[in-house]
């Protein structure tokens, strides 16, 4: 893992064309920017590994399709500033 301080308004380049910037600190939270192409497809890691946790149970059969839905229906997302982190949870938009 490669580890790297970054003031407020200072970015990294991931390849040719993803930008992180870093927007704000207060405190423990950080506000991250992330600009890339439509074809980039941006996921919070813990959402990922809640979706596969999901998956994994439902296949199982440990879990009927209601728990399931209301069990994704109690994550919380991260309000959006930008329409790319909608546009990359929103399979109908791509």
């Amino acid at each position: 893992m490669l580890v790297l301080t970054r003031r407020p308004g200072e970015s990294l380049l991931i390849d040719k064309d993803v930008v992180l910037t870093i927007l704000d600190v207060d405190g423990d939270r950080i506000k991250i920017g992330i600009s890339a192409p439509k074809s980039v497809t941006i996921l919070r890691h813990e959402l990922c590994d809640q979706i596969k946790q999901e998956n994994r149970e439902a296949a199982s059969g440990r879990q009927s399709a209601k728990q399931g839905l209301e069990s994704l229906a109690k994550v919380k997302l991260a309000p959006s500033t930008s329409s790319a982190t909608d546009r990359d949870l929103d399979p109908q938009a791509r």
